[in-house]
């Protein structure tokens, strides 16, 4: 017998899918339950009885958004020798990643995020957690490089990671104010062009 209140189509990948979209679009705070509802294609109780609250559904939509996108920026940067070379391709696939035609244009991360003084710490404690993962990975990547000798050891890799992340994240407003896929590549570009100046020790 089906749950109660759920329909009988219900499939979980396309809810989060649809839900994904909105929260994207319109913003954690901007987002109402009628317009997941609607989008979802549910009713208030069987969303409730699926998801839980909003925060626990825009929570599980963050996380779906983390391996979808993320993946696609950080899990094949073993590849390139040298970590100038990942750092562009961070960069470049940003780019193409936030000008997507079949999604909203620039990062959920950033864009969904609530107001810092708002009554949804958890959900931009989740949020913050996922921006400082970003830095984090450009981090582990530098602090490699340097054991391998291809970043001179003094070079601050605090600073370069904390860089090139505000770099994406800026990227991610344009994009929603109507940049176009070259426009970012030229910003990532430029980007790239401070790297002898990010790594030099003198």
């Amino acid at each position: 017998m089906a749950g109660r209140g759920r329909p009988r189509t219900f499939d979980r990948d396309t809810a989060l899918e649809h839900a994904m979209e909105v929260f994207w679009t319109k913003g954690y705070e901007s987002t109402s339950i009628s317009d997941l509802t609607t989008a979802m294609n549910m009713k208030p109780p069987s969303l409730y009885a699926a998801f839980g609250d909003k925060a626990a559904l825009f929570e599980e939509v963050i996380r779906r958004y983390n391996s979808q996108y993320g993946a696609r920026l950080w899990g094949d940067l073993e590849r390139f020798e040298h970590p100038k070379d990942a750092t562009r391709h961070v960069l470049i696939t940003t780019a193409h990643l936030y000008t997507q035609d079949d999604t909203p244009h620039g990062c959920m991360v950033v864009l969904a995020a609530p107001q810092a003084d708002s009554n949804h710490a958890n959900v931009n404690q989740a949020l913050r957690d996922l921006r400082r993962l970003t830095v984090g990975n450009l981090k582990n990547l530098y602090a490699r490089a340097q054991h391998d000798g291809l970043i001179p050891p003094a070079a601050n890799i605090d600073n370069m990671a904390n860089y090139y992340t505000t770099v994406q994240y800026g990227m991610s407003i344009q994009a929603r104010d109507g940049a176009t896929r070259d426009e970012l590549i030229a910003v990532a570009d430029a980007a790239m062009a401070t790297w002898p100046s990010l790594i030099s020790t003198t």
